[in-house]
């Protein structure tokens, strides 16, 4: 550390060129958090997906719908601890751009087995006695300006009613938080008993069904038997891991992760270019420094180290500023408005950050310090 002026020095020599440098790698670890937490966004619920649940769909696709019937039977599968149903709805609320999902459950079962999905008591009685009754979460009813008592429209686009309306009015009798930041709270839920007595048709049919298992480690076997209960039957099923499943929405957008890891590797490739240049250009300037340093008794490994402290304070500055703006801006508020289900800087990604940081660091500047390590005193004072 006694040392520490004669890097800074070093680093105002060239102030436009270092802060430059400086803002070049601000700039893409504000960009790495942004992604970051668009990833998260887009892979929402992976995270918290619960390891003792699966979710068993048609083997065909999931707009395929599966009989009503199933519950029971899957019920019956040793292994298996609790089942509910969930169907898609896809109702449009005053713009199809303003999209959030919305799902008719059966309210007390499902709610027992989303113990993440965090429901006032005198909210929960209200949504078991009222039909029209429905629960959504805080992110969604911040965004709409929407509170207990609201009456909501909410026009379908897949279930007409019987009397041939496409238009849905729920009462908001509650609004659920998330136990953890990773829970989705964009989501509307309705009463199902509601949903089947109204619609036009597709009665006696659900989306998916949600099982809860009494072993997690017994997964593949109890979604192997689901499987089996049901194969050659005109609805087979595939049944799989509730994360898994997440997964398999995320991947109708693409390979998130893939590209993700494609972006950010250009960006750091390009940074390590221009922070590797950067100090390779100040390590020839200051050559006969270097060699004045040797001559007054600096040993090569400090000279190593003065270089390596230098790039790394370079990145460190500028890498963590870039990752504490990214926090600060992510924290301000999600961009998109509402259209990602989660938006936030998971910590896991913070300290990969802070990783990153380091590793360019070291890896910008380990070329010069070594060059700087190995100069003989004769040749850098005959250098200028």
């Amino acid at each position: 550390m006694k040392f520490l002026h004669l890097i800074g020095s070093n680093l105002r020599r060239k102030k436009l060129r270092t802060t430059l440098t400086m803002l070049s790698i601000l700039i893409a670890f504000l960009l790495y958090g942004y992604l970051c937490a668009i990833q998260e966004g887009l892979n929402a619920g992976v995270s918290v997906a619960g390891e003792d649940r699966l979710v068993v769909r048609h083997k065909v696709s999931l707009i395929q719908l599966l009989p009503v019937s199933y519950k029971d039977r899957i019920a019956r599968i040793p292994g298996v601890d609790a089942v509910v149903h969930q169907t898609w709805f896809g109702g449009i609320y005053q713009d199809p751009k303003k999209f959030f999902a919305q799902m008719p459950v059966e309210p007390e079962a499902f709610l027992d087995m989303y113990p993440e999905f965090i429901l006032e008591e005198g909210a929960r009685k209200a949504w078991m006695q009222m039909r029209t009754g429905a629960i959504v979460g805080r992110k969604t009813a911040n965004r709409f300006g929407w509170k207990v008592g609201d009456r909501v429209p909410i026009q379908t686009t897949i279930w007409v009613q019987k009397n041939g309306s496409q238009t849905w009015e729920f009462d908001i009798v509650g609004i659920f938080d998330g136990a953890e930041k990773g829970v989705d709270t964009t989501q509307l839920f309705f009463r199902h008993d509601y949903f089947d007595e109204a619609r036009a048709e597709g009665d006696g049919m659900v989306g998916w069904y949600s099982v809860r298992i009494k072993d997690p480690e017994r997964a593949p076997e109890v979604a192997q038997a689901i499987d089996e209960e049901f194969a050659n039957s005109p609805a087979e099923t595939k049944a799989e891991a509730e994360g898994a499943f997440v997964q398999g929405f995320a991947k109708q957008v693409g390979d998130i992760g893939a590209i993700t890891a494609a972006i950010l590797s250009a960006v750091f490739f390009t940074i390590l270019l221009v922070s590797g240049n950067t100090m390779a250009q100040a390590v020839r300037e200051r050559t006969e420094e270097l060699g004045v340093l040797k001559a007054l008794g600096f040993t090569s490994p400090q000279v190593l180290g003065f270089v390596l402290a230098e790039s790394c304070l370079i990145a460190g500055i500028g890498g963590l500023s870039g990752l504490g703006l990214a926090w600060l801006m992510i924290s301000a508020g999600d961009p998109t408005n509402g259209a990602l289900p989660i938006f936030y800087f998971p910590m896991r990604s913070l300290f990969l950050g802070i990783g990153l940081v380091l590793g360019l660091g070291l890896i910008t500047g380990i070329v010069p310090a070594w060059q700087a390590m190995r100069i003989e005193i004769a040749d850098a004072l005959r250098r200028n």
